[in-house]
């Protein structure tokens, strides 16, 4: 198999006080970034969503597969099928006996249940589905390395995208999420990997009161 042709990679250099100033600037933004269920229905134009599924495209992925699809749902008719498909399930998750009751407890803090009328609130939603194998011209299958772990790089980079724009979003994971597949007529090397809900806030919005780990909590420096 023939390598890809090479070519000159130059990104732009900066001075060290210039780095850590930009280091700061965008820690601080992305620091302000919440998960939102409250939403406006104001109307978010499609080329910000664009965008924001262009952005995630830059992101690494195994052997360079980029085994990605990005879904994005405007139609009210479609967002009101996937509230009532996912709300379905999740309120057998939530009452039926599908989640355990030490996550029932982890969640009551958030004050998260089965409804999920924002669903139809927010102006777009987009379903993320992961390419479980390729599909070559001849219709032959092509392995995907690394699958999950690229999907979810590139769904970060997309929600970094959507908060710098000053957009809201939500990562929705109902389970099973079959349905999406079917409601969204996706081929059989797609498996749905997070729903994302997307907006303005609301006016009323509120978030929970949460403290992100410190970073002596999270990192570990070897030297």
């Amino acid at each position: 198999m023939a390598k890809y042709a090479s070519i000159e990679y130059r990104p732009p250099t900066f001075s060290k006080s210039e780095m850590l100033q930009r280091a700061k600037t965008h820690y601080q933004l992305m620091s302000q970034r919440r998960s939102v269920r409250h939403f406006s229905a104001d109307a978010v134009p499609r080329e910000l969503i664009e965008l924001a599924i262009a952005t995630a495209s830059t992101s690494p992925s195994g052997a360079h597969r980029q085994p990605w699809r990005f879904v994005a749902i405007s139609n009210p008719v479609i967002k009101q099928r996937i509230r009532i498909a996912a709300e379905a399930e999740e309120r057998e998750s939530y009452e039926g006996g599908r989640m355990p009751s030490d996550w029932l407890d982890a969640l009551s803090r958030l004050g998260t249940d089965w409804e999920k009328s924002y669903l139809e609130v927010v102006p777009w939603i987009v379903v993320v589905f992961e390419e479980t194998y390729g599909i070559d011209p001849d219709g032959g299958q092509r392995k995907n390395y690394y699958v999950k772990e690229s999907v979810g790089m590139a769904c970060g980079l997309f929600i970094a995208a959507l908060h710098n724009m000053g957009l809201a979003a939500l990562t929705h994971t109902p389970s099973p999420m079959g349905f999406l597949s079917d409601i969204l007529d996706r081929p059989r090397n797609e498996k749905p990997f997070v729903l994302i809900p997307i907006g303005y806030p609301a006016e009323n919005c509120q978030v929970p009161d949460l403290t992100r780990k410190s970073l002596q909590q999270i990192s570990e420096f070897v030297c």
